[in-house]
């Protein structure tokens, strides 16, 4: 992993649904995307998360993916993403997501992200999941695909 140069740019918080995209390959537009960012952020060795994403991640992969993952193969994900910087979840994130969702009308889990991302010392966050353009904690909200159009879902 290389040390982070003022060249290289913000340390970046990559949330769920961007790693999804990334390794199921549910959406080819998306994922390519998902897949092209994750490998620049880690090539400049920018790339940070937490323990929350690894969990969320494990069990879209294993049973929310449109071709399931099995459970070796959704850990050798896990195991790439853990050789990076993983921000442990603790009570104090938590409290401080409460109270940041409060304030912020967020979800608690969209809350406990930015809490996370904040705490990294990312001072960007990728996710579908807020206002791209935002800033939160300090954090810039980073919609990767803004501006790409939204698949049409069959019934």
């Amino acid at each position: 992993m290389s040390c982070m140069s003022a060249e290289a740019g913000p340390l970046a918080f990559v949330d769920t649904n961007i790693l999804v995209y990334a390794f199921a390959g549910d959406d080819p537009i998306r994922s390519s995307l998902a897949r092209s960012l994750i490998k620049d952020l880690m090539g400049r060795g920018l790339f940070r998360t937490s323990t929350q994403i690894l969990q969320e991640l494990y069990v879209t992969l294993t049973r929310k993916a449109k071709l399931p993952f099995s459970p070796d193969q959704a850990l050798r994900y896990l195991d790439r993403i853990a050789a990076w910087p993983v921000l442990s979840i603790d009570y104090a994130m938590i409290r401080e997501a409460v109270e940041l969702g409060v304030r912020a009308r967020l979800s608690f889990w969209d809350a406990i992200v930015v809490v996370a991302a904040a705490r990294s010392g990312a001072g960007l966050l990728y996710t579908e999941d807020l206002n791209h353009g935002q800033h939160i904690l300090g954090v810039e909200i980073v919609n990767p695909f803004h501006g790409v159009p939204t698949p049409r879902r069959s019934r």
